[in-house]
Protein backbone atom coordinates (compact mmCIF):
# COMPACT_ATOMS: atom_id res chain seq x y z
CA UNK A 1 0.00 0.00 0.00
CA UNK A 2 1.65 3.56 -1.02
CA UNK A 3 1.73 6.35 1.56
CA UNK A 4 0.32 8.82 0.06
CA UNK A 5 -2.37 8.50 -2.87
CA UNK A 6 -3.53 11.41 -4.83
CA UNK A 7 -6.22 10.21 -7.49
CA UNK A 8 -8.09 12.25 -9.97
CA UNK A 9 -7.24 15.45 -8.17
CA UNK A 10 -8.53 18.40 -9.09
CA UNK A 11 -8.92 22.23 -7.78
CA UNK A 12 -10.56 25.13 -9.38
CA UNK A 13 -10.24 28.48 -8.19
CA UNK A 14 -13.06 30.19 -10.10
CA UNK A 15 -12.12 29.33 -13.82
CA UNK A 16 -8.83 28.40 -13.35
CA UNK A 17 -7.99 24.96 -13.03
CA UNK A 18 -5.01 25.18 -10.81
CA UNK A 19 -4.25 20.94 -10.55
CA UNK A 20 -5.88 19.33 -13.10
CA UNK A 21 -6.68 15.40 -12.74
CA UNK A 22 -3.23 14.48 -10.64
CA UNK A 23 -2.80 10.79 -10.27
CA UNK A 24 0.05 10.00 -7.94
CA UNK A 25 1.63 7.99 -5.60
CA UNK A 26 4.75 8.11 -2.61
CA UNK A 27 5.76 4.89 -1.45
CA UNK A 28 7.11 4.62 1.83
CA UNK A 29 10.61 5.13 2.39
CA UNK A 30 11.21 6.60 -0.74
CA UNK A 31 12.05 10.02 -2.00
CA UNK A 32 10.07 11.32 -4.49
CA UNK A 33 10.53 14.93 -5.81
CA UNK A 34 7.61 17.22 -7.94
CA UNK A 35 9.25 19.58 -10.43
CA UNK A 36 7.72 21.80 -12.94
CA UNK A 37 7.69 25.49 -13.99
CA UNK A 38 6.33 28.25 -11.40
CA UNK A 39 2.83 28.38 -11.73
CA UNK A 40 2.66 24.66 -13.01
CA UNK A 41 0.88 24.14 -9.34
CA UNK A 42 3.47 22.22 -6.86
CA UNK A 43 2.82 24.06 -3.87
CA UNK A 44 -0.71 24.11 -4.71
CA UNK A 45 -0.26 20.14 -4.34
CA UNK A 46 1.33 20.80 -1.11
CA UNK A 47 -1.77 22.29 0.26
CA UNK A 48 -4.18 20.30 -0.70
CA UNK A 49 -2.26 17.26 0.80
CA UNK A 50 -2.14 19.59 4.57
CA UNK A 51 -5.86 20.27 4.53
CA UNK A 52 -5.03 23.90 3.21
CA UNK A 53 -7.24 23.77 0.56
CA UNK A 54 -9.90 21.00 -0.20
CA UNK A 55 -9.79 19.39 -3.65
CA UNK A 56 -12.39 20.20 -6.17
CA UNK A 57 -12.35 16.73 -7.15
CA UNK A 58 -10.91 13.43 -6.60
CA UNK A 59 -9.79 11.98 -3.25
CA UNK A 60 -6.53 12.40 -1.18
CA UNK A 61 -5.73 9.58 0.80
CA UNK A 62 -2.50 8.51 3.63
CA UNK A 63 -1.61 5.33 5.13
CA UNK A 64 -5.13 3.70 3.48
CA UNK A 65 -7.10 6.25 4.96
CA UNK A 66 -8.60 9.47 3.28
CA UNK A 67 -8.05 12.83 4.15
CA UNK A 68 -9.31 15.06 1.52
CA UNK A 69 -11.15 18.25 3.09
CA UNK A 70 -9.29 17.51 6.44
CA UNK A 71 -8.24 20.30 9.08
CA UNK A 72 -4.70 21.11 8.72
CA UNK A 73 -4.05 20.01 12.48
CA UNK A 74 -5.80 16.27 11.79
CA UNK A 75 -3.45 15.56 8.97
CA UNK A 76 -0.48 17.05 10.90
CA UNK A 77 -1.50 14.66 13.74
CA UNK A 78 -1.87 11.97 11.19
CA UNK A 79 1.52 11.99 10.74
CA UNK A 80 2.58 14.52 7.75
CA UNK A 81 5.23 17.87 9.01
CA UNK A 82 5.70 20.01 5.89
CA UNK A 83 8.18 23.50 5.20
CA UNK A 84 6.87 25.89 3.28
CA UNK A 85 8.08 27.90 0.46
CA UNK A 86 8.59 31.21 1.91
CA UNK A 87 10.01 30.73 5.62
CA UNK A 88 7.76 31.04 8.50
CA UNK A 89 9.34 31.09 11.86
CA UNK A 90 7.91 32.44 14.82
CA UNK A 91 11.43 34.62 15.00
CA UNK A 92 11.32 36.09 17.91
CA UNK A 93 11.05 33.18 19.85
CA UNK A 94 14.24 30.60 20.18
CA UNK A 95 15.82 28.29 18.13
CA UNK A 96 14.41 25.81 20.47
CA UNK A 97 11.03 26.93 20.93
CA UNK A 98 10.36 27.00 17.53
CA UNK A 99 11.04 22.77 17.32
CA UNK A 100 8.75 22.67 20.53
CA UNK A 101 6.11 24.56 19.12
CA UNK A 102 6.61 21.76 15.83
CA UNK A 103 6.67 19.41 19.01
CA UNK A 104 3.07 20.61 20.19
CA UNK A 105 1.27 17.53 19.71
CA UNK A 106 3.22 14.92 21.17
CA UNK A 107 1.81 16.31 24.99
CA UNK A 108 -0.86 15.45 27.25
CA UNK A 109 -1.16 18.15 29.58
CA UNK A 110 -4.11 20.20 29.55
CA UNK A 111 -4.24 23.87 29.59
CA UNK A 112 -4.67 24.21 33.49
CA UNK A 113 -1.26 22.23 33.75
CA UNK A 114 0.44 23.86 31.48
CA UNK A 115 -0.31 27.62 32.61
CA UNK A 116 0.22 26.43 36.64
CA UNK A 117 3.39 24.48 36.08
CA UNK A 118 2.04 22.68 39.42
CA UNK A 119 1.57 18.82 38.79
CA UNK A 120 4.85 17.00 38.25
CA UNK A 121 3.94 14.89 35.34
CA UNK A 122 3.57 18.22 33.75
CA UNK A 123 7.10 19.26 34.64
CA UNK A 124 8.21 15.83 33.03
CA UNK A 125 7.00 15.41 29.90
CA UNK A 126 7.94 19.03 29.20
CA UNK A 127 11.47 18.11 29.97
CA UNK A 128 11.20 15.67 28.19
CA UNK A 129 9.39 17.67 24.82
CA UNK A 130 12.57 19.67 25.22
CA UNK A 131 14.97 16.45 24.61
CA UNK A 132 13.41 15.40 21.88
CA UNK A 133 13.22 18.79 20.22
CA UNK A 134 16.98 18.60 21.03
CA UNK A 135 17.77 15.56 19.05
CA UNK A 136 15.65 17.45 16.14
CA UNK A 137 18.40 20.54 15.89
CA UNK A 138 21.13 17.80 16.28
CA UNK A 139 19.56 15.72 13.12
CA UNK A 140 19.70 19.50 11.53
CA UNK A 141 22.72 20.23 12.84
CA UNK A 142 21.44 23.17 14.54
CA UNK A 143 22.21 22.24 18.85
CA UNK A 144 24.61 24.50 19.61
CA UNK A 145 21.81 27.98 18.43
CA UNK A 146 18.72 26.26 20.61
CA UNK A 147 18.83 28.99 22.83
CA UNK A 148 19.69 31.75 20.36
CA UNK A 149 16.62 33.50 18.71
CA UNK A 150 15.63 32.33 15.29
CA UNK A 151 15.96 35.67 13.60
CA UNK A 152 19.82 35.91 14.39
CA UNK A 153 20.22 32.36 12.21
CA UNK A 154 21.47 32.96 8.49
CA UNK A 155 19.19 32.29 5.90
CA UNK A 156 20.39 29.03 5.54
CA UNK A 157 20.15 27.49 9.02
CA UNK A 158 16.52 29.22 9.03
CA UNK A 159 15.70 26.79 6.26
CA UNK A 160 16.75 23.90 8.63
CA UNK A 161 15.20 25.03 11.41
CA UNK A 162 12.24 24.70 9.59
CA UNK A 163 12.84 21.16 8.92
CA UNK A 164 13.72 20.23 12.20
CA UNK A 165 10.33 21.83 13.71
CA UNK A 166 8.89 19.40 11.00
CA UNK A 167 10.65 16.71 12.62
CA UNK A 168 9.42 17.59 16.37
CA UNK A 169 6.36 15.92 15.13
CA UNK A 170 7.67 12.46 14.63
CA UNK A 171 6.21 12.83 11.05
CA UNK A 172 5.94 9.34 8.46
CA UNK A 173 5.55 11.59 6.00
CA UNK A 174 7.44 15.28 5.32
CA UNK A 175 6.74 17.83 2.45
CA UNK A 176 9.58 20.06 1.86
CA UNK A 177 8.88 22.76 -0.71
CA UNK A 178 11.94 24.44 -2.21
CA UNK A 179 14.45 23.97 0.61
CA UNK A 180 17.33 24.61 -1.21
CA UNK A 181 15.75 28.23 -2.71
CA UNK A 182 18.48 30.94 -2.01
CA UNK A 183 21.39 28.41 -0.46
CA UNK A 184 24.51 28.29 -2.15
CA UNK A 185 26.32 24.97 -3.49
CA UNK A 186 27.94 24.42 0.04
CA UNK A 187 24.47 25.09 1.38
CA UNK A 188 22.93 22.50 -0.99
CA UNK A 189 25.28 19.76 -0.25
CA UNK A 190 24.82 19.57 3.24
CA UNK A 191 21.06 19.66 2.84
CA UNK A 192 20.97 17.10 0.45
CA UNK A 193 23.21 14.88 2.90
CA UNK A 194 20.97 16.26 5.76
CA UNK A 195 17.54 15.15 3.62
CA UNK A 196 19.44 11.24 3.10
CA UNK A 197 19.82 11.00 6.69
CA UNK A 198 16.03 11.99 7.38
CA UNK A 199 15.27 9.37 4.84
CA UNK A 200 17.50 6.78 6.36
CA UNK A 201 15.72 7.47 10.15
CA UNK A 202 12.64 6.17 8.34
CA UNK A 203 11.08 9.30 7.09
CA UNK A 204 9.17 9.53 3.79
CA UNK A 205 10.26 12.64 2.08
CA UNK A 206 8.07 14.31 -0.75
CA UNK A 207 9.83 17.47 -1.85
CA UNK A 208 9.15 20.67 -4.72
CA UNK A 209 12.52 21.74 -5.76
CA UNK A 210 13.79 23.91 -8.97
CA UNK A 211 17.50 23.46 -8.50
CA UNK A 212 17.91 20.37 -11.19
CA UNK A 213 21.45 19.36 -10.25
CA UNK A 214 20.10 19.03 -6.20
CA UNK A 215 16.67 17.28 -7.29
CA UNK A 216 18.57 14.46 -10.32
CA UNK A 217 21.35 13.91 -7.24
CA UNK A 218 18.85 13.39 -4.25
CA UNK A 219 15.52 11.39 -5.76
CA UNK A 220 14.42 7.83 -6.27
CA UNK A 221 11.17 9.47 -8.71
CA UNK A 222 10.57 12.35 -10.63
CA UNK A 223 6.85 13.54 -10.95
CA UNK A 224 6.39 16.61 -13.56
CA UNK A 225 3.83 19.45 -13.44
CA UNK A 226 2.86 21.46 -16.05
CA UNK A 227 -0.15 24.11 -16.26
CA UNK A 228 -1.64 22.05 -13.02
CA UNK A 229 -1.71 18.31 -15.14
CA UNK A 230 1.21 15.46 -14.50
CA UNK A 231 3.17 14.68 -17.62
CA UNK A 232 5.97 12.67 -16.72
CA UNK A 233 6.82 10.57 -14.14
CA UNK A 234 9.93 8.31 -13.50
CA UNK A 235 13.68 8.28 -12.36
CA UNK A 236 15.90 10.84 -12.50
CA UNK A 237 17.70 9.37 -15.63
CA UNK A 238 13.95 9.23 -17.68
CA UNK A 239 12.97 12.45 -16.60
CA UNK A 240 16.21 14.04 -17.91
CA UNK A 241 15.78 12.24 -21.53
CA UNK A 242 12.11 12.52 -21.57
CA UNK A 243 11.44 14.94 -24.54
CA UNK A 244 8.17 16.43 -23.17
CA UNK A 245 9.79 17.26 -20.12
CA UNK A 246 12.61 19.06 -21.82
CA UNK A 247 10.35 21.37 -23.84
CA UNK A 248 8.01 21.86 -20.67
CA UNK A 249 10.46 22.77 -18.36
CA UNK A 250 14.62 21.43 -18.31
CA UNK A 251 15.35 22.56 -21.53
CA UNK A 252 18.55 21.48 -23.26
CA UNK A 253 21.61 21.33 -21.28
CA UNK A 254 19.62 22.28 -17.66
CA UNK A 255 20.61 19.19 -15.38
CA UNK A 256 24.41 19.60 -16.98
Amino acid sequence: MSLLKLDNVTIRFGGLVAVDGVDLTVERGEILALIGPNGAGKSTIFNLITGIYAPTEGSISFNGRPISGNKPYHIAAAGIGRTFQNIRLFTELSVLENVLIGAHKLGKWDLAGSIMKLAPWVRKEEGALAEWAIECLKQVDLAHRAYELAVNLPYGEQRRLEIARALALKPDLILLDEPAAGMNPQEKQVLLEMVLKIRAAGITVFLVEHDMKFVMGLSDRIAVLDYGVKIAEGKPEEIRTNPQVIEAYLGKGAVH
